[in-house]
């Protein structure tokens, strides 16, 4: 039954998005509705996607870690 809701929301989320678009490609500032990012964010979180800050902050702390290595395979 969960599922079924998901999907739903899933649905109306992209039909919301779908009706935005237009908008945003003419180059409007109109920003997406609160509504569509929260069912946006409700989404990711459920598919267990990590957000874009996340991913940096990963990036870096892999960088940092490859520079200590080859500090210490320099030793």
């Amino acid at each position: 039954m969960a599922a079924r809701g998901s999907s739903r929301l899933l649905l109306d989320t992209i039909e919301e998005l779908v009706a935005e678009l237009p908008s945003r490609v003419r180059g409007s500032r109109e920003r997406f509705s609160e509504s569509a990012l929260s069912a946006l964010r409700g989404i990711a979180d459920e598919l267990n996607l990590v957000t874009r800050d996340e991913l940096e902050e990963l990036e870096l702390r892999v960088a940092q870690l490859e520079h200590r290595l080859k500090l210490l395979e320099r030793s």
